[in-house]
Order: C-alpha cells, then sequence, then structure tokens
C-alpha cells in the first residue's frame, strides 16, 4: 500500500503575523532587540534554517513544521492559523487582504512590543512615502473598534487649531466640549480612561520648527500630548512624521521605520502579476530605498506603460530616478521645507549629492565636515543632526550616505548653483588628503575618488595628477595611483580612468598616461593593443626628448613582445634599454631588462649559449639583490624579478633554486596583494612541480592561477595557466582535461593574437583545431 503523501501547510496572514510578534517578543527580552538570523531561528526551533525560511515565506510546509515554529516560541498552533498549500481561493483571499500592505508584519510586532512596555504615544519616523500612515492606521485598525485622527494639514498656515480638534473629537466620542480648552482635554482625558481607544497623528512635521518643537501658533498641541502620554490613559497615540519631534516636557517613543526589504517588493510584484527579473527589480529596490511609495508609482507605470516588463522600465529610466512626477513631488516638498527652515543643512544635504556612493558607498564625518567650509565649525555636528532628525540622510554609527533619489534630488538642486564646481574640487582634496598611502583595495578606490571629482568639473590637469600622484607603502617608495590599482587588481578601474583622461592632458603628462594604459591593457592581455600605446608614448617623448619616459616605452614593449613569444623583438628592446638605462638615469630599466634576458635567453638554452647565460642569469639575480638590500624596486619589479629569474633557473634544471624563487614570489605577492604576480607565480610553479613529478601539486598550483586570473579577466596569463594545467592533465592521464584545457589556452591566446603561443599549445593538441 502506497504511503499517505503529507499535504502542505501555509500559515494564514493571521497565523504568520502572530508567530512573527512572538518571535519579535522574544528578540526584544533575550537578543537585545536584534534580530535572529534564519540560523539562530533554525536552532532554537530545531529546524534546518531553509525550512523555517519556507514558513516564514509562506511557501508550504508540513503541519508538524509549523507546530515546531509555534511551540518554540510558546504559542500553539491552531486550525484557524493556516490552511492546505493546495487552497487557491485562501491564498487569493490572503493575496487581496495584503497586497497593498506587504512586509510590515516586524514592524507591527515592535509596535505591539513598544505598547506592552507601557508606551503610550509612539513618534513612527521616516522619509515621505516609506510607509508611516499605512503602518499607523493598520495597526490601530486591528487593536481598536475606536480610532481618533488628528490630521494636521501639509502647510502650517493651515493646520487646524487644536482646541477645535479636540472639540470635534469629543462630540464624535458622544461628549460635550467645555467652554474652555483644558475643561475639554480633562473631558477627553477621563474618556480615554474607560474606553480602548486609538488615536492617530498624522503628518506632524507642519506643525514643528527648525529645533523640532511645536511652532507658537500651535504650541497647545503639547497639552494635549501630555494628556496622551499620561500613564492611567487606555489609549495607545501613534504619531507620523518626516522629522524628528523634540518637546523636553514629553515621554514619546521613537520609532525609525525603514524602507520594505526586497522580499516585500517581489511579493508586491507579483500579486500584480509583473514580471520578477531579478536583477532589475533588485536595482529599483535598492535605487528607492524601499520606499513602499515609489514601490506603488513604479508598479502601476510598469503595468500601463511597459506591458508589465520591469526590466525594460529599469532600462530606461534608470538615470532619472525621479521621472514620475509624483515621486518627484514627494521628494521636492521635503528639500522646499529644509530650505526654508534650516538653509545651511539643506546646503550640506546638497553637497552631500557630490559623493559618489559608489565604490566607496558611505561617508566619515570628516567627508562631511569637508562639506562645510564656508560654515562655522561649531555649527556642524548640529546641521548632520538636523539632517538624521529629518530622515534625509543614512547614517550607522559614524558612517553616513544618502538614498539614490534623494542625491538624485540634492544634486539636481546643486547643479544649478556654482557650489557644484567648489564642492567637487573640496571633495576631490579631502579625498586626496586621506590617503598617506596605499596598501590595500579600500585606500585604492578612496585614492581613485578624487580622480571622478576633478574630471566631472574638467579639472583635467588635476584629474591627471591624481593618477600620477606617488605614495610611499611598505614595498615601494613611490608608487602611483595606477600601479597601486595594479597591483591590487583594479584594472578595469585604472583602465576607465586612463582612457578617460589621456587626451585631455597636455604631452608631457600624456606619456606618462600612455605608458600606465599600456601597462593596463597587458596585464588585461590586449597586448597588440598595449604595444601601440607604449610605441605612441615612445614617439611622443623622442619628440620631446624625454629619455626616462623613451626608455620606459621601450622596456614595455619588449615585455609585451616576450608574453607574445615574439623573443628576439623582445631581446633587441631590453638590449636598447640596458645601453640607455645611465643616460635616462633609470637604473631600474637595468635591473628589468636584466632579468628579462636571463628568461629570454634560457627558454631556448643550448650548450653554445649555456655558459654566456648562466653569466647573465647570474648577474640578474646579483642586480636584482642589490636593488632589494636598498629597497629600490617597484613591488611589480620585485615580484616578476623573482618570477623570471626562478623561470631561467628551471631551464638550468636547477629546480631546488627555481622553487625558492618562485615561492618567495608568492609569499610576496600575497603580502603585497599583488594578485596578479600570485598569479603568475602560481602556473610557474605548476611547471617546475610537473618537472618534479609532484602532478598534485602541479594542477593544485595551476587551477588556482585560473581561478585568480578569472577574476581579473587577464587573458594572456590566463591562457598560459590553462596551458599549464593541460600539460598537468595530459601528464595524470587526464586526456580529456588535458584536451579541454589545451583547446581554453588556444581560444585564449587567439584573443590575445599571439601565434607564436598558439603554435606552442597546438603541440599537444590532438586532431585538426580551427578557430572559428
Amino acid at each position: 500500500m502506497a504511503a499517505k503523501r503529507k499535504r502542505a501547510r501555509v500559515l494564514k496572514l493571521e497565523g504568520l503575523q502572530k508567530l512573527q510578534a512572538q518571535i519579535r517578543q522574544q528578540e526584544l527580552a533575550d537578543n537585545d532587540g536584534n534580530r535572529y538570523s534564519r540560523e539562530k531561528l533554525g536552532e532554537l526551533t530545531g529546524l534546518d534554517p531553509k525550512t523555517v525560511t519556507k514558513v516564514l515565506e509562506q511557501s508550504g510546509s508540513d503541519r508538524s513544521v509549523l507546530k515546531r515554529c509555534f511551540e518554540s516560541f510558546g504559542l500553539v498552533l491552531e486550525a484557524n492559523d493556516y490552511y492546505s498549500a493546495s487552497d487557491t481561493q485562501q491564498r487569493s483571499t490572503d493575496q487581496r487582504i495584503d497586497s497593498s500592505f506587504v512586509g510590515r508584519a516586524e514592524a507591527l510586532a515592535d509596535l505591539n512590543a513598544l505598547v506592552n512596555r507601557g508606551a503610550k504615544i509612539i513618534v513612527i519616523q521616516a522619509r515621505g512615502g516609506i510607509g508611516k500612515t499605512t503602518l499607523a492606521r493598520r495597526y490601530l485598525q486591528q487593536e481598536f473598534n475606536i480610532v481618533l485622527e488628528f490630521p494636521i494639514a501639509r502647510e502650517t498656515k493651515d493646520i487646524a487649531s487644536i482646541e477645535s480638534l479636540v472639540e470635534e473629537k469629543l462630540r464624535q466620542l458622544g461628549e460635550d466640549p467645555g467652554r474652555e480648552f483644558l475643561i475639554s482635554l480633562d473631558r477627553l482625558k477621563r474618556k480615554l480612561q474607560l474606553e480602548n481607544i486609538g488615536v492617530l497623528i498624522d503628518n506632524l512635521e507642519p506643525a514643528l520648527n527648525s529645533k523640532g518643537k511645536f511652532v507658537a501658533s500651535h504650541r497647545r498641541y503639547v497639552e494635549l500630548l501630555r494628556v496622551l502620554s499620561d500613564p492611567v490613559v487606555k489609549s495607545t497615540t501613534l504619531i507620523t512624521t518626516r522629522e524628528r519631534l523634540r518637546e523636553s516636557s514629553l515621554t514619546v517613543h521613537n520609532y525609525l521605520l525603514k524602507g520594505l526589504n526586497i522580499e516585500a517588493w517581489n511579493y508586491f510584484f507579483q500579486t500584480r502579476l509583473l514580471s520578477l527579473e531579478t536583477n532589475a527589480l533588485a536595482s529599483l529596490h535598492k535605487a528607492y530605498g524601499g520606499n513602499a511609495k515609489a514601490m506603488e508609482i513604479v508598479s502601476s507605470v510598469i503595468t500601463e506603460d511597459f506591458s508589465g516588463k520591469t526590466e525594460i522600465y529599469w532600462k530606461e529610466n534608470r538615470d532619472d530616478l525621479l521621472i514620475e512626477r509624483d515621486l518627484e513631488d514627494l521628494v521636492r516638498e521635503q528639500f522646499e521645507r529644509l530650505q526654508k527652515l534650516d538653509s545651511n543643512a539643506f546646503k550640506l544635504l546638497c553637497r552631500m549629492g557630490c559623493y559618489r556612493y559608489q565604490d566607496v558607498s558611505t561617508i566619515t564625518l570628516a567627508g562631511l565636515f569637508a562639506l562645510l567650509w564656508d560654515i562655522p565649525k561649531n555649527q556642524h555636528k548640529r546641521l548632520i543632526k538636523s539632517l538624521k532628525d529629518r530622515s534625509l540622510i543614512e547614517n550607522r554609527e559614524t558612517l553616513y550616505w544618502l538614498h539614490p533619489v534623494i542625491r538624485a534630488e540634492a544634486i539636481s538642486y546643486l547643479r544649478e548653483g556654482i557650489d557644484f564646481q567648489v564642492t567637487n574640487q573640496k571633495i576631490a582634496e579631502f579625498w586626496t588628503e586621506s590617503i598617506q598611502s596605499i596598501e590595500n583595495i579600500g585606500e585604492a578606490l578612496i585614492a581613485l575618488e578624487s580622480f571622478y571629482h576633478y574630471f566631472e568639473v574638467q579639472s583635467y590637469d588635476k584629474a591627471s595628477n591624481v593618477i600620477l600622484l606617488k605614495r610611499p607603502n611598505k614595498w615601494d617608495r613611490e608608487e602611483d595611483l595606477t600601479r597601486s590599482l595594479h597591483r591590487l587588481g583594479l584594472l578595469r578601474q585604472a583602465n576607465y580612468a586612463l582612457d578617460k583622461i589621456v587626451n585631455h592632458v597636455d604631452l608631457h603628462q600624456r606619456i606618462h598616461l600612455l605608458n600606465a594604459l599600456g601597462d593596463t591593457f597587458w596585464r588585461l592581455g590586449k597586448i597588440r593593443k598595449a604595444i601601440d600605446f607604449h610605441e605612441t608614448s615612445k614617439q611622443i617623448a623622442d619628440n620631446l626628448n624625454e629619455i626616462y619616459a623613451y626608455v620606459r616605452s621601450i622596456l614595455q614593449i619588449g615585455i609585451c613582445k616576450t608574453d607574445l613569444l615574439e623573443l628576439e623583438d623582445a631581446r633587441d628592446c631590453f638590449q636598447q634599454s640596458l645601453k640607455l638605462a645611465d643616460i635616462a638615469k633609470f637604473p631600474r630599466a637595468k635591473l628589468i631588462s636584466f632579468y628579462y634576458l636571463a628568461f629570454i635567453d634560457a627558454y631556448d638554452l643550448s650548450e653554445d649559449t649555456k655558459s654566456k647565460t648562466l653569466k647573465l642569469l647570474s648577474e640578474a639575480e646579483e642586480t636584482y639583490n642589490l636593488f632589494s638590500a636598498e629597497n629600490n624596486m617597484t613591488a611589480q619589479q620585485r615580484g616578476y624579478g623573482l618570477i623570471f629569474i626562478g623561470m631561467a633557473y628551471k631551464s638550468f634544471k636547477c629546480l631546488e633554486r627555481s622553487l625558492s624563487f618562485l615561492q618567495k614570489a608568492i609569499q610576496f605577492s600575497q603580502e603585497s596583494q599583488s594578485t596578479q604576480i600570485e598569479a603568475k607565480a602560481k602556473y610557474s610553479l605548476a611547471e617546475v612541480y610537473r618537472i618534479q613529478g609532484e602532478l598534485d601539486k602541479s594542477l593544485e598550483m595551476a587551477l588556482e592561477s585560473i581561478e585568480l586570473l578569472e577574476k581579473l579577466e587577464a587573458d594572456c596569463d590566463l591562457a598560459e595557466a590553462y596551458y599549464q594545467a593541460g600539460l598537468t592533465y595530459k601528464e595524470k592521464g587526464d586526456y580529456t582535461c588535458a584536451e579541454t584545457s589545451f583547446r581554453k589556452a588556444i581560444e585564449l591566446f587567439h584573443a590575445v593574437e599571439a601565434p607564436r603561443q598558439i603554435e606552442k599549445v597546438k603541440r599537444f593538441i590532438t586532431g585538426e583545431y580551427e578557430i572559428s
């Protein structure tokens, strides 16, 4: 007899909210209010975290699983808490009930927790459109049979007197108002002592001044709030506002409402039968900070104008986040109010829009202070607090940022005045002064930020200087920003900046930028293009009699030719640079030339050349040790010197000496975070291990190299790594993997335009191989 199939159960919305509320209570009691991770929930329930996720996302679970979740948090699962996953009618009912109110179960639980702890007035604060009013109304409607609303007009001049509003609410409750305001308040208080009544004061900020206090004409709201906060009343009052209420005589509990999470947006779009392209929806959600109003507006436009295609909408509008007029009005209202109430805070907010918030996503306090060059220092922190109180800036501890929509509006205001030019220059100066040495990726990206700001305002010479500025670090006395980016594997960033600026500067600067651009393309495996840049740099240097730059160009061309296996051309370049090194006052040119010439001569070693090559190798090693002792090498020269000397010793079958150099190269590359040097050392080490017969070690090194190089998109080195992997697979007898690796190497070398490298690999391919 077949086993009886278990039917999946799904929590109803009421059941889900009950469970989430209880979880939240326990988080507040036992976890300092911090949210439990899915892993922690799994631990508490004794279930797999993925199973717990299914329960909370209403994906369908066994009844026993639902029961376990409820019991783990002191609840009893009842029949009306769930339904069968196959009950499409109930699911449809749930979606109709909740499709316009999504993702707020935790917020409802938070409000419940505050009330249970004795809160009488809760101020729900957030920027416009987050869903403050919707949340407040939903909570009060489900907790109270009677709800009194005290609406606040959008303009201060239109706000109704609190006296008249209290009289109106008393009549709604069947009570006569008193002749005086305080008597009316006393009658309202007695009513609230007897009955459970919810109170909503919506959109409070027009009644507040720039300090968060009630404006003079509406100071009597304070008296109403004193009544509503009295512990003897049975009421709960929710106040919604974009700005912080700061009346020291009142006891209120502040609740900062965050944007909806991506799951809520996903559910909302799904109920409206919109396409759910993950990347597009995630980008929309991030851009609008989970704003509930934006979710509704954008989804309507996608439905009406884009046939429900979310991805098409995002592609067309991602550069204009305020294209929808309702959204623009929502944001502009806050800016206009701030401009009127606090002009210096408004100035700070607009200037913050100049920061990019991309590679460096947050700003320190010092970064904000840098924007206040024309404002007294004793006001700086107060202005930041003013923006926080109005929910216009985001922060985490001492880090700050703007949501993309707020930034878009901020920068649009700034572009209209002269502040835009000055602000970008001040920001660029701040970023440059922030970094004294570049040792890791974070520091490199911060240093590069200056470039973007100078380039934005067409300060091209200063943008170029950012790239060429030299800083000392542990491994280099004077490493310019391009070399830092190269060392850390930030090749695309280097390429972007150099390509943008190279044609906007004079010829003397252009020489160096062209060389740096050529070096970038060499690392990316675009070697023919790299040679073109170096040839152009060489020609300009020759015309300007810039001998140092001329020799550097020759060296770089030689390095490129080496990777293409055009070794005779490469030898000519290095021999020429050796001759010119003293004239150019470029001693490092000797070092580079020696170890490349040693490698080239050792590559096709014969008995006739063995003695001469060994002498050259000894000279290369001696020169390397001399420069190393004086700490007079760049990180690139140090790392590549170890590799090429090591590989030259490999050709002489001095394998232990070769291993020593290559292992030192790996150690240095890891210390200095020189990713490409590490990868090159590892595929070189793979060759030595293979010669020694240590095939597992060889394959491990080759595969690790491939993994690193694929992230860098460094095609030429990646091709060599696949070639070394193929040779090791072949040696191990795994001919299928060997063939696959060789073909991959050929494809990459073909993209690099390296025919001699292709011929080298083809010797190990079985049968014909055509490049399409």
